[in-house]
């Protein structure tokens, strides 16, 4: 459970909007005001990445889009892989993560997409219109993002002027983009986060190409 580990080895800098640990418990923070996102580095073992990398490059067709309740966990997922060498231990991975966005949202049911990605998902720069979102990637490369303060948000969407988002002006340097790790598990808070407009995490897919697919978890809420 989230509230039986401790934060020793935390990082926390109040100057940004990044809260990470090897500890779960970090996941709480995404309360804090500062905090846009909060990223637990759970060590995901490379056979474990290894077996699902090399799975895709023959199934590439995972997708699975469904809801799932927090006191059927088990019953809800069971059918997710369950023909893989490695579907009991991803099915483990996804229970958790299930399991953890309940207890800290109290949640009674939550939306669940796990897709396998052979191009970028969402290949510019942008925000989430939900309040908070929790992804990882099982295999293949992590989400990108951008710290608030590095971020020009005039130059969203529109704004860019058609241009790219090394051309528009959104960030001023590319050393500015920072990218999850395949197993990192993430709490990326959105825009209709209360008190949160105009502050959402900037976020996009990495680029990626078919002979290296990325499998990829997000869990929302359900309205």
């Amino acid at each position: 459970m989230i509230d039986n580990l401790a934060l020793d080895d935390a990082v926390l800098d109040t100057q940004s909007s990044l809260s990470q640990s090897t500890s779960c418990e970090i996941l709480t923070d995404i309360y804090n005001s500062h905090c846009n996102i909060a990223v637990w580095q759970r060590h995901q073992q490379l056979s474990f990445s290894q077996a699902i990398a090399k799975d895709l490059q023959v199934n590439r067709l995972m997708d699975v889009n469904s809801q799932v309740r927090v006191d059927h966990i088990i019953e809800d997922i069971g059918e997710i892989a369950h023909d893989r060498e490695y579907g009991e231990q991803l099915r483990e991975y996804i229970a958790q993560s299930i399991d953890m966005f309940c207890l800290l949202f109290d949640c009674k049911k939550v939306g669940l997409r796990l897709t396998t990605l052979t191009q970028a998902m969402c290949p510019r720069f942008h925000v989430d219109k939900v309040p908070c979102r929790l992804v990882t990637t099982f295999a293949g490369a992590g989400t990108e993002w951008i710290a608030h303060e590095n971020v020009n948000r005039s130059k969203l969407g529109h704004g860019s002027g058609g241009k790219k988002d090394h051309a528009s002006g959104l960030y001023s340097d590319a050393s500015v983009i920072q990218q999850l790790q395949s197993g990192d598990v993430a709490l990326l808070k959105g825009e209709t986060w209360y008190g949160n407009e105009g502050a959402g995490l900037v976020h996009r897919s990495p680029a990626i190409n078919a002979e290296d697919p990325r499998l990829l978890l997000t869990i929302d809420f359900v309205a």
